[in-house]
């Protein structure tokens, strides 16, 4: 299907790994410029390589989790073009008892997972309302609904996504810009990975992995972590202009981990 995308200039923030490398491969490959964007230019560069390169590739570092990174961003980014498609992916997880998460961590949690995306869409939105068309996604997680204890800080910020999206769906009421939220379940990513290979210890990995779903996950209806490229799959059709009914949705890629019917 031609998702009808080319030349559309997408910003994918956090794109040099995970699911955002992924999310920016897919709407390559569906004929859109796409700006690649991670904290430093060794990252980036090392982003677009793996992406096979191109002049549809575009690098900008930048560090979303500030004020000053994400002017940044939007300064680079609009040399370039007005940017039609926003993917506020960049974020960050970590486990942690909850008595040992300190004001720093929940503000630096905020700052990433949050903000940034608030930042970004508040820059571009202006003008998608001019153009009469534009597509802006938060990559969220099904930890937005079923809050994980390990990690009650990550989970907040995923559910204040939805809400920020949601409100600014209506925001953008009758304007051709949709506004929505993807949430992905445990997904195989290069953190991810880590965070296995850290639970494993000197265990086996592929135990590990049974035993998280078997134990941390049980309601996994797939019993198996997603790919990146699936997710990537329906945040690409949410950008697409078949898309266009869809706005103000929370869109579940969770490996029907979530056990509710909407």
């Amino acid at each position: 299907m031609d998702l009808k995308l080319t030349n559309k200039l997408a910003l994918v923030t956090g794109s040099t790994s995970g699911i955002g490398r992924s999310i920016a491969k897919t709407l390559h490959d569906e004929g859109a410029r796409v700006i690649v964007n991670g904290r430093s230019q060794k990252s980036v560069d090392a982003g677009i390589e793996k992406l096979g390169g191109g002049e549809r590739l575009i690098g900008v570092p930048a560090d979303v989790g500030t004020a000053e990174g994400c002017q940044a961003l939007i300064e680079a980014a609009e040399k370039v073009g007005p940017i039609e498609i926003l993917v506020n992916n960049a974020g960050i997880f970590e486990p942690k008892p909850f008595e040992e998460i300190t004001d720093e961590d929940w503000l630096r949690f905020y700052e990433i997972n949050v903000l940034s995306g608030v930042r970004l869409s508040r820059a571009v939105c202006g003008g998608m309302k001019q153009r009469n068309w534009g597509r802006i996604v938060f990559i969220s997680s099904e930890s937005a609904i079923n809050i994980p204890v390990e990690m009650i800080q990550y989970g907040m910020t995923k559910t204040a996504q939805l809400a920020v999206s949601r409100g600014l769906a209506k925001a953008m009421k009758s304007t051709g810009v949709t506004v929505n939220s993807v949430l992905p379940g445990p997904t195989w990513s290069e953190g991810v990975e880590q965070f296995i290979e850290d639970l494993a210890g000197d265990g086996d990995v592929e135990d590990t992995k049974k035993a998280f779903f078997q134990e941390a996950r049980p309601s996994s209806l797939i019993q198996r972590f997603a790919s990146t490229e699936e997710v990537a799959a329906l945040v690409a059709y949410i950008c697409s202009e078949f898309a266009a009914a869809t706005t103000g949705a929370a869109l579940r890629c969770d490996g029907g981990l979530v056990d509710t019917c909407v």
